[in-house]
Formats: C-alpha cells, structure tokens, sequence
C-alpha cells in the first residue's frame, strides 16, 4: 500500500509578463524558488500553547484543536537531518533559533495535518506565526527520516522528481484518485494532482534528466504507473539525497569561499558582468543612519537580497527580484550606520547580455 506522502498545498501560478521566450520563462520559475548562495537558514520548532489547529471532527460537526508541538525525539531527527544535508558541503548554512521572528523556517508537528514544506523564498511569503513546514506523523518511525529530509529539500528549492516532465511517467490517473483518497493520506481529487499528476514545466524541473532515486521522488505503491514498464511495481526512492540531488545543491549553492566581499560605497555604481546563475556579493557599511535603495541596472534578469550583520550572521532584510519585466530589481530599506550589511546578487537565466550594474543611494 501506498505510504504516507507529502502534501504540497496548491500555490498560485507566479505572473509574468506576455512574450517571454520558453528559456527565459523557465529561468525565471527556477530561480524564484532558490535562495541567493550565502543565505544562513534560521529555524525554530513552534510549541507555544496558542500553536495549534482548530479543525473539524470527521463525520460529525464538531471542531477539536490540535497543537503543533511535537517531542525532543522528533526535534532531533529534523536537527540530524539538516545536518546531512549541510555535510553535502552546500553554501547554505542552517542554523537553530529559539525566537520565530529571526526564522525563515518554521516547524510544526500537527498530527494528522499532512508533511508539507513551502518551497524555497515561498518562505518569505509566511506570517511571522505560521508554519513553513508540518511534520504530520512520528518522523522516529522506522523508514520516516525520508519524509524529513523531503521537507528540507522543498525547503531549499527543489520540487517534486516524480512530477519532472523528463520522467516520462504515464500514470492511470483514477487509480492514484482511488488510491491516495484511502487511508493513510485521504488526499481530495485537487491534492492528489498538485502532488502526483501534475507535469511540472521543464523550467521547474530541478535536472534536464528523470533521477528515480531522488530524494524528492514519493513513494507510492504498484498498480498506479501505467508507463515505463520497470515502475509498474511502484516508485521506490532511497530516501536520501541521490549523487544527482546533490550535483543540483552544489550547482545552485557551491561552497562559499572565503574571500571577503567587495565593498558597495553608497552612491557608486559597480558593473558586474554575471553568466547564468552567476552571483555577485558586496558589503555595505553606510555612512549614515538613513532609509537608502539598492538596486540593479540593465537588462538582466536578477534576484537581489540584503542581509543585516547580527551576531556574526547574515539576516534577511529584504529582497526582490525583477520578475523578468522590464524594470529591475529595487528595494528599500533603512541602513545603521556603524553596522555590516551584505548585498547579494544573481542571474537567473542566459536572457540578455548579462551585463548589469549594482548601486546603493
């Protein structure tokens, strides 16, 4: 029988504008999953006792309240698991906070509410009180440490393997409709598409080739594949981050260097000339207290983010990207003088002649 899968929650499609070439729009629905290299991840485990769910009784019309918190045991296991993903030597830093404000991730263990993780700077878009990710059975289970390092890889920017249009899978769609409307999932006809039978678009694919073995592949029993013949029996990943994962982890995160960034003087521009997920990182040290705008120039497609100096880490402040329309992207925000910020810069896609400009003023 089919395990316990992953449940995404359907987003909306992201808009663009009308005319972009297939390349450019694929680029650009990678890159605005993925993190800028650099990023230090903060996570915390929600238990507070307002960290709960109200939800109704089935079959009858009663409501009961479910909280989020889940044990130390189940902690350690998420703890363990970003670790295995930080030792594939990543330049993304994860790192445990006990205050949900300074966390980008945030965890919950509601009992019966799915396993589910926005993708990348989905993140973003989360209040300050909700989960960014939910634990929904004992990930202390045998075989159920695949289900966390799942997670964190949607955490990272990766999507479903099983859904890469290079799988080549023809599924026999009533049969995974029947299956997975059964127990342990009891996914609605919706669910089960956004999860299984939808065909992601080759921009949104994490490689150009089907990784069966990947750890964002679900598992699901025979019977539901119809096309390749070898999957007849079912899909049954190793439940670790495959050789492919992670040549795709090292591809959009290569192991921070330890050279120290160049400066940004405020008022003076910098041309970068950047390739195709190229990053570009600069310190700002203002000389006064005051709001100022960084921004790009010029006719590549970016993704631009500015992190505070706190505690010898990199903070998120703020970040956008230029949405491959044809202004850039531009944020606000108030610098302190005396204090350390970094400004990182990357290239989503080949459109363009990749020649650009920084400037904070």
């Amino acid at each position: 029988m089919t395990r316990r899968l992953c449940s995404l929650p359907r987003q909306p499609a992201p808009s663009f504008p009308a005319g972009l070439t297939a390349e450019r729009l694929g680029a650009l629905l990678a890159g605005r999953r993925m993190w800028v290299n650099g990023t230090v991840l903060h996570y915390c485990f929600l238990g507070a006792g307002s960290d709960a769910s109200v939800i109704p009784v089935p079959g009858t019309a009663e409501l009961r309240r479910v909280p989020w918190n889940g044990g130390e045991e189940q902690r350690e296991v998420v703890r363990e698991c970003f670790r295995e993903w930080q030792s594939l030597g990543i330049g993304v830093v994860f790192a445990e906070v006990g205050d949900r404000g300074e966390a980008e991730l945030r965890i919950g263990f509601q009992a019966g509410g799915g396993s589910w993780s926005t993708v990348g700077r989905e993140a973003l878009s989360a209040g300050r009180g909700e989960r960014t990710m939910n634990l929904g059975w004992d990930v202390t289970a045998p075989g159920e440490r695949g289900t966390v390092l799942h997670q964190i890889g949607h955490a990272l920017g990766m999507v479903h393997e099983h859904q890469s249009p290079f799988a080549g899978i023809h599924w026999d769609d009533e049969a995974v409709y029947a299956e997975l409307a059964g127990p342990p999932n009891f996914w609605s006809r919706e669910t089960a598409y956004t999860n299984v039978l939808r065909t992601l678009d080759a921009g949104e694919a994490s490689c150009s080739v089907w990784d069966p073995q990947s750890v964002m592949v679900l598992p699901v029993g025979p019977g539901l594949v119809l096309e390749p013949e070898r999957y007849r029996g079912g899909l049954r990943p190793s439940g670790a981050p495959s050789p492919a994962d992670k040549e795709f982890m090292l591809r959009w995160y290569p192991p921070a260097g330890s050279v120290r960034p160049a400066e940004l003087v405020p008022l003076r521009s910098v041309t970068l000339g950047l390739g195709p997920a190229e990053q570009a990182d600069f310190t700002v040290e203002p000389p006064e207290t005051r709001d100022y705008r960084v921004g790009t120039f010029g006719d590549a497609d970016t993704v631009l983010v500015v992190f505070e100096e706190r505690d010898g880490e990199p903070r998120f402040l703020a970040g956008r990207d230029d949405g491959g329309g044809p202004g850039n992207a531009v944020v606000g925000v108030r610098l302190v003088r005396g204090r350390r910020y970094f400004v990182r810069v990357r290239r989503c896609s080949t459109w363009g002649s990749g020649e650009t400009a920084l400037m904070c003023w």
